[in-house]
C-alpha cells in the first residue's frame, strides 16, 4: 500500500512537470493564440491543493437553547 502511495505521488509530480514543460513549449510555439489557449486549458495538471479552512468569522454560531428546553 505504501508503494502505491509513493507511485501515485511520483506520477502526480511527473504529470505536473510534463504539463509545465508543454506549457513553456506552447508559449514559444508559432501557433495562433486560440489554438494555444485550447491546448493549455486541457493540460492535465496535478490535483489541486486541499481547500483552505473557513475564516474564523465564517464559523457557525450555535443557536441559543430555548428556555423551555433548559
Amino acid at each position: 500500500m505504501i508503494l502505491v502511495a509513493i507511485g501515485v505521488e511520483l506520477l502526480e509530480e511527473y504529470t505536473a512537470l510534463v504539463a509545465r514543460v508543454l506549457e513553456q513549449l506552447l508559449h514559444v510555439a508559432l501557433l495562433p493564440w486560440r489554438i494555444r489557449f485550447l491546448i493549455l486549458r486541457r493540460l492535465p495538471f496535478a490535483s489541486p491543493p486541499p481547500p483552505l479552512p473557513p475564516p474564523a468569522h465564517a464559523l457557525r454560531v450555535r443557536a441559543p437553547v430555548p428556555l423551555a428546553a433548559r
